[in-house]
């Protein structure tokens, strides 16, 4: 067998085909989820070699369906594992105590896994592999891009925690003469200090050439501030 008809072979349904697809899902998966590993996420790489092989799998099953069956859709399959992954996705979501969002790349990236086990499931190779070095290009490159362009924004939420309650009242004061504009606030109960009686999540719009950093430095320089932290 040459190697034109080795090639021609991997876009069929045949044993050859289905090691090279679950193969290739295996592998794919496995270099996004060492990358989502790295940095410590919720899913790393097993968790994305399961979701891109399983992906894989169905759209290898109803590729086998559709040509078993007259009539079958060929996309019925891949359709409910774009739904359905998303509880996996929802799971890696959570709330912290600081009111922060974490897990929402862990949540698409898994999303994305799984369409591109759908691609190459399907024998979609070209689109298989061009969408890893975009998933990777978005978790990596553009994740240290975000974060700068995050830091250099106007808008800012925080973490306070005062003293006494007495000192609200003289932090809004102080954020006025700041020219820092207080766009969302809301009361909380002390996390992190003992001695503090009073603790505030604030959204702030910051005036311009204001980094994040400075603000927090000078907040916690307050005498009445005991905790400040960027959430």
């Amino acid at each position: 067998m040459g190697f034109i008809a080795i090639w021609q072979s991997v876009y069929e349904i045949n044993a050859v085909s289905i090691f090279v697809r679950l193969f290739l899902a295996v592998l794919l998966g496995g270099i996004i989820g060492i990358e989502r590993g790295i940095k410590g996420r919720p899913a790393g790489m097993r968790t994305y070699m399961l979701v891109c092989v399983g992906s894989a799998l169905v759209m290898i099953t109803n590729e086998y369906l559709a040509g078993l069956f007259i009539g079958t859709d060929p996309a019925r399959m891949g359709a409910q594992v774009i739904s359905g992954i998303g509880f996996l996705g929802a799971g890696t979501i959570i709330i912290t105590r600081d009111n922060q969002v974490r897990g929402l790349t862990t949540a698409a990236g898994l999303w994305a896994s799984a369409c591109m086990g759908l691609a190459i499931g399907v024998g979609f190779y070209a689109g298989a592999l061009i969408g890893m070095f975009f998933i990777l290009f978005v978790t990596g490159v553009v994740h240290r891009l975000d974060t700068r362009l995050v830091s250099r924004s106007r808008i800012i939420d925080i973490y306070v925690e005062l003293h006494e309650s007495e000192h609200i009242h003289s932090l809004l004061e102080y954020l006025q003469t700041a020219k820092i504009q207080v766009r969302y606030l809301e009361m909380q109960r002390p996390k992190y200090e003992p001695e503090s009686q009073a603790a505030l999540s604030l959204s702030l719009r910051l005036p311009k050439r204001k980094q994040h950093y400075e603000v927090l430095v000078e907040l916690n320089a307050v005498s009445y501030v005991s905790f400040a932290e960027e959430v």
